[in-house]
Order: C-alpha cells, then sequence, then structure tokens
C-alpha cells in the first residue's frame, strides 16, 4: 500500500504541545517542562523533530523530547517571528509561527501570539488546512482577539490550544468554556485526529494524550 503524503495525523500532547506525524517522521511542537503546566503529567515522547515557538517553560523543553535519527525532512518550514505581546515584545519579547508544508498541506503554529496579525503576516497565512491558535488570553491573544485573527485567516481546520480547562491550565488564563463564547461553536476530539483533503471545515477543542 503507497503512504497518504497528504495526510498528517494531529496529536495533542497538552497546553500548546502537538506531535504531528507526517511521512513516518513524528515533529513535536512547544514541548512544556515537568511540573510547569498545572494539571499535566511529565513529558516524555519521541520525535525525528522539535521546534519551540520561544524559550519559555511552558514551550521550550527539548530535553524531554528523545530526538531519533532522521534522514532529510519530507516537509519544509517558514518562520515569521511576531510580538509575545501587545508592546512590541517589550512586556514579553517575541514568538514565533511556524508554517508546515506537508505535501498539499499547509499547517500553522502560533505559537504564543500576543497581538492581531499584520498585513504582511496575514498575507502569508493564508490558504491554511489547519492552525493550532492560542485563545487563553493573559500570555498570548484573548478569544476575542483570536477571534479577530481567525477571520482573517479563514483556515480550514482550527485546533483551540493555551486555555485553562477543568484538568489543566494557568489559572490566570481563559477556561475554554469561557473562550467558546467568542470563539463559536467548536467540536470536541479525543486525543488525536487525521488532517487530510477531506477533513471539513471546522474548530476544534482535543482532549490531550496523556502518557
Amino acid at each position: 500500500m503507497m503512504e497518504n503524503r497528504d495526510s498528517v495525523r494531529v496529536e495533542y500532547l497538552g497546553h500548546s504541545c502537538f506531535r504531528l506525524t507526517y511521512a513516518g517522521a513524528r515533529i513535536v511542537l512547544d514541548p512544556y517542562a515537568d511540573g510547569y503546566v498545572p494539571g499535566l503529567p511529565p513529558l516524555r515522547t519521541e520525535a525525528e523533530f522539535v521546534y519551540c515557538s520561544h524559550e519559555h517553560d511552558d514551550h521550550n523543553a527539548v530535553d524531554n523530547v528523545t530526538l531519533l535519527p532522521h534522514g532529510a525532512p519530507q516537509f519544509s518550514v517558514e518562520e515569521l517571528t511576531v510580538d509575545h505581546d501587545e508592546a512590541g515584545g517589550s512586556l514579553r519579547g517575541k514568538s514565533v509561527i511556524r508554517i508546515f508544508t506537508f505535501g498539499t498541506l499547509r499547517v500553522a503554529h502560533m505559537g504564543d501570539l500576543g497581538r492581531l496579525l499584520t498585513a504582511e503576516e496575514q498575507a502569508a497565512l493564508q490558504h491554511l488546512d489547519m492552525v493550532l491558535m492560542p485563545v487563553g488570553g493573559f500570555y498570548t491573544v484573548d478569544a476575542a482577539t483570536a477571534r479577530q485573527v481567525l477571520d482573517m485567516l479563514d483556515a480550514r481546520v482550527t485546533v483551540l490550544m493555551h486555555f485553562r480547562s477543568d484538568a489543566s491550565g494557568f489559572a490566570e488564563i481563559a477556561h475554554i468554556d469561557d473562550a467558546l463564547r467568542d470563539i463559536g461553536a467548536a467540536e470536541e476530539v479525543d486525543g488525536e485526529f487525521t488532517l487530510d483533503a477531506a477533513t471539513p471545515k471546522q474548530t476544534i477543542i482535543m482532549r490531550p494524550r496523556l502518557g
């Protein structure tokens, strides 16, 4: 059977951490440090690649990811450096948005975006099949601002991240139930799903795959 080069398995590991699998390679995004995000267990996983949006402990724990040998990546990555706050980065520094191209699929992890997009950033983020979007506020854009960003992008699939739930998350960020008042309706997914050309337009909340 031929491998499907136009599908990505998406696993949610909690907070802003995801594991994407494409063409046999696993890519971990924004691993969190042990004991840092309330309610989340220590993160231990394997991958061929790991990327961090910025150097805060809830996003940069690369030592918790066992990196395995790999050949040349079968995907490409574009990077946009953005502000972690609404004061030009003077409060919390910078964060990186990464846009991955997996065959015909374009996927963006928005990191800890702290403000609305510029016109240039908006243009670079068009034609996304999936966007991983923070909505909790305080450290990132809040849900109302996230809604404006999502309307700018019109991605086919939106996956929400960096929020508080009944089980985990920082006390100072918004609970997902409150965020949804601005975001709108969302489907709940347990642990993982596969993104491909047939995945319908939707907004998703994922329950973390723990352990």
